[in-house]
Order: C-alpha cells, then structure tokens, then sequence
C-alpha cells in the first residue's frame, strides 16, 4: 500500500470532516505539523474538536485554525499564549477541556493502547475532577480519567520510511509518537523519506503499523517561541 501523497492536501482529501476530534502533535511550536494545520484551515472544515498540548499562537500553527473560527473545543494543558484564544474563551465563543499535560499524554497513550479509563490523583479536589468519577485506593482518592481516541492525528516526524516507520527529532518527538498511535486514521508530515531498509530497526521510534498518510515537507518553517520581558526602568 502507497501511504506517499503529493501534499498535505492530498493526505487529508477523504478523511476531515466537519465536527471531527483531531489530535495534533507538538509543545508550543516545536514538533508541529505546519503543513498539515495549513491543510485543515484550507479544507474549510469546522466544528472541530482539536486536541493538542498548546493551542499555537496568534497567527501559527493552531492559532490559524482559531483565527478562522473552524475550532468549536480545545483539549489542552496550556493556552497561555494565544490571544485570539483567549478572546473566544472569555466570550463563550471557544470550549475547552484543561487537562494537566500528564494526564493528556496518559488519555491518548491509553486510547492506543486499547485502555478506555483509568485512574489519577492528579486533579482530585480541583474543578479538573468535576463530575468524574472517583475511588479510593490504598487510603488515597483518585480521579477516573477516560482515554482520548481522536478521528484523525495530524503528525510531525523527522524522518519515515515507505513503510511509515518513524523517527523523530530530539525535542520534536514530545507528544507526537502518543497523537500517532491514538489516531483512527494518522497522517504524518516528514522532513525526509527513505526506502524500507534504509532505517536501523533500533533507531525507529514509532512502528509504520500506527502511520496511514505520509506528505514530505522538506523546508518547514519551524518557528521558536521567544520569552519576552518588560523592559527594565532606565
């Protein structure tokens, strides 16, 4: 089977729809899957459910899908730097499920691991366990926690073979291995392919089992967030 498509729009002709949970990779901006958000925001897709460690900023990654409003719910563990995000938040306009980041790689690591719930003690005693269920185990109260099992998984790899074995790069890889096997179907974004046999089997960090589409991006932009701060009294 070809799991090699022309570009990102290609991968993704036949499988977004409108109301769809997507999973997305990445940490801010690093290990995002640039191409692939641009193809969602051209495919004019809408009510979406995106699940996604951050929520990009004003006008990158994410933030494009925010800014033209095709998200109706975020599942997140930080949002700090978005703006627009901010606006439809605090104006009823956005949804959002605040999930601590461990708990976030845990729900989609369970969802491919065939795990439907499982229980935390992070989040007890915080409007995080909010009509959940909760036990006790061992003298200690725990938050049951159900797992994540996006439609579609939008990823950032490295590099992939023919086959869609994946290697990730440094930092990059965050949660972009748990978004892929959680993933009905995943589509992953890749700076360089190669032929079958041309990866060392102990360097591949993901099994092309979990990989459907592969689109090559060989030149992503790769923006990096920069810490700002007040400028200091003269």
């Amino acid at each position: 089977m070809n799991k090699i498509y022309p570009s990102a729009e290609a991968a993704l002709d036949g499988i977004i729809e409108d109301g769809q949970t997507l999973a997305v990779g990445g940490f801010g901006l690093c290990g995002i899957p640039e191409a692939l958000i641009d193809a969602v925001q051209a495919s004019g897709k809408r009510n979406l459910t995106v699940i996604s460690n951050n929520a990009g900023v004003d006008g990158f990654g994410l933030g494009k899908l925010l800014a033209t409003r095709q998200v109706r719910k975020m599942v997140s563990s930080y949002v700090g730097e978005n703006k627009e995000f901010e606006r439809q938040y605090l104006s009823g306009e956005l949804e959002l499920e605040f999930t601590p980041q461990g708990t976030l790689a845990e729900k989609l690591r369970a969802g491919a691991a065939g795990i439907p719930a499982f229980f935390t003690r992070t989040g007890v005693g915080t409007v995080i366990a909010e009509g959940k269920e909760t036990r006790e185990f061992d003298g200690h109260v725990y938050v049951m926690e159900r797992a994540l099992l996006p439609d579609v998984s939008l990823v950032k790899a490295y590099k992939a073979d023919r086959s869609g074995n994946l290697v990730f790069r440094r930092t990059a890889r965050n949660f972009n291995p748990n978004v892929a096997a959680a993933g009905r179907i995943t589509v992953v974004e890749v700076e360089e392919i190669v032929d079958n046999g041309a990866l060392d089997p102990d360097q591949v960090h993901l099994p092309g089992i979990f990989v459907h589409r592969i689109v090559l991006n060989a030149s992503p932009e790769k923006r990096i967030e920069m810490r700002t701060v007040r400028k200091a009294d003269a």
